[in-house]
């Protein structure tokens, strides 16, 4: 019993959950809080779940919203900067929105997301301009749309997305 507890506790210390995680998106909230969904990811469980998705990464939150609703896009990181990759077209809306949670129920997924099963209500949501922050998003090279294409297919083969 003294071992399990020994490891739960270092797995504790291991993840310190944040006070507050970011979530960007490119709709305006309907009413003042936000509901989990199927989450649009291709290929890994973990990023197709039904949650709310959030970084404490305040960059990586902000490029998640500007290329939500793009047609296709990811987002990679270079050691600490941030870019969104846009296979379709780049988004057209002046505006996008950042939403500041609590992370009590949210529970980390990865090296960057975590996801809460439960509604949550925003402490605040910031109305950001595209144009301030364009420079975190580029239109994929030609031989990125191709790989993407490429997996996108091996994936419908395998009926994963």
């Amino acid at each position: 019993m003294f071992k399990i507890m020994a490891l739960f506790v270092y797995s504790m210390k291991q993840v310190k959950k944040p006070k507050y995680l970011y979530h960007g998106s490119s709709k305006k909230l309907q009413g003042n809080i936000l509901i989990p969904k199927k989450a649009g990811g291709l290929g890994k469980k973990k990023d197709q779940q039904i949650g709310i998705y959030a970084t404490d990464n305040k960059t990586a939150a902000i490029a998640m919203g500007l290329i939500s609703g793009t047609g296709g896009s990811t987002l990679k990181s270079h050691g600490k900067k941030v870019e969104g990759v846009v296979y379709g077209s780049l988004p057209k809306s002046k505006f996008f929105y950042l939403c500041i949670l609590p992370s009590n129920n949210f529970t980390k997924v990865d090296s960057w997301q975590w996801v809460s099963y439960k509604s949550i209500k925003p402490i605040k949501v910031e109305k950001l301009k595209v144009k301030d922050y364009a420079h975190l998003v580029r239109k994929a090279t030609k031989e990125e749309k191709e790989k993407w294409e490429l997996y996108r297919s091996k994936l419908r083969m395998k009926g994963e997305s």
